[in-house]
Formats: structure tokens, C-alpha cells, sequence
């Protein structure tokens, strides 16, 4: 229960107005902290989803792949710069990042990876640096303003953002293979 309530009153708290406004007015923090907040908080909500519908779960989402998928499909879709940039003009859009990034990505995330194993968890980390490359490299060499509502500047910063990323993925990646736990255990 602590969980649930830890992540509850995170969600509520990135959903007041002004902390909402303060973190999208900045292009890196909109993308790199108030959208992986929103997915940590529906991970720890997930915690009481998942011992009060334990069938439900069990039911459709058996071996993990379909959280997954509806998890990489979620969080493919908020790395579209026109989504992030509707999220600031369209209410109900930035209603929906508020509903899907917890609810559609965390709880379905946190059931979901408990279920896979160490190999499938590298091949989703992988897809997501190769994921955060791409972007870094689109927002970093577009020339052209990707979202209206932030500077070619702010969209540089953000591809350097999600190439540290890519490079701090790698070296986890580099450290789950090079060291063997067992050692240390």
C-alpha cells in the first residue's frame, strides 16, 4: 500500500498546473523528467493493480509480451515531437499523456518485467538505446523547428539529452555483461 500511495502522490503531484506548466516550459525536462515521472509513478501505483486483479493480469497479459508491447508502443508514441508539442496546445492530448504514461505504460511495465528473462530484458534496454540514437541524432540534426511551442536550441538540448541516455544505457549494458553478480553475492 505504501507503494500505491507513494506513486499517487507523485501523479497528483505532476498534474498540478503549475508544476505541469513549470515542467514542460523546458523542452529536456518536459521529455526526460515529467514523462518517465508519470511512468515511475503508474509502475509504483501498479503495485495495488496487481494484488487486486491478479486474474486480469494473469489473463492477458501471461508472458509478459503484451504489457510490453503496449509499453514500447506508449512510449514510442510520446517521442514524437508533434505528440509532445500537441501535449502543450490540446488539452485532451495532454490529458491522455496524463492517463497513458502511468496507466498504459508503468502498470503494464512493472508486470510485465518481472516475467521476462535477463535476455529479454537486455533485447528491450538495446531497442531503447538504439530508440534514443535515432532521436538524439533527428533532434540534433534537424535544422528545422520539430515543435512550435520550443527553440531550435531546446530541441539540440534534447538530442544531447537522449544521446547521454543512449551512452548511459550502453554502459549498463556493458556492465551486465562484463560483471557476473555471483561473485559478489
Amino acid at each position: 500500500m505504501n507503494q500505491f500511495l507513494f506513486g499517487l502522490i507523485l501523479f497528483i503531484g505532476l498534474m498540478l498546473p503549475p508544476v505541469a506548466r513549470l515542467m514542460e516550459s523546458v523542452m529536456i525536462v518536459h521529455m526526460h523528467m515529467q514523462m518517465p515521472l508519470l511512468v515511475i509513478s503508474g509502475f509504483f501505483m501498479a503495485h495495488l493493480f496487481l494484488h487486486r486483479y491478479p486474474q486480469f493480469f494473469n489473463k492477458y497479459n501471461q508472458n509478459g509480451v503484451p504489457g510490453i508491447l503496449l509499453f514500447i508502443i506508449i512510449m514510442c508514441y510520446w517521442l514524437l515531437p508533434r505528440t509532445m508539442d500537441e501535449a502543450l496546445t490540446i488539452n485532451t492530448v495532454e490529458i491522455f499523456k496524463f492517463v497513458s504514461l502511468p496507466f498504459l505504460a508503468g502498470v503494464p511495465l512493472r508486470d510485465s518485467w518481472k516475467k521476462f528473462s535477463k535476455t529479454w530484458k537486455n533485447n528491450i534496454i538495446t531497442l531503447f538505446t538504439v530508440i534514443f540514437l535515432g532521436m538524439g541524432w533527428l533532434y540534433i540534426q534537424s535544422n528545422d523547428q520539430l515543435c512550435n511551442n520550443y527553440l531550435v536550441i531546446d530541441q539540440v538540448i534534447l538530442g544531447w539529452g537522449f544521446i547521454t541516455m543512449a551512452i548511459s544505457l550502453v554502459i549498463y549494458l556493458i556492465y551486465i555483461f562484463a560483471v557476473d553478480p555471483s561473485q559478489y553475492e
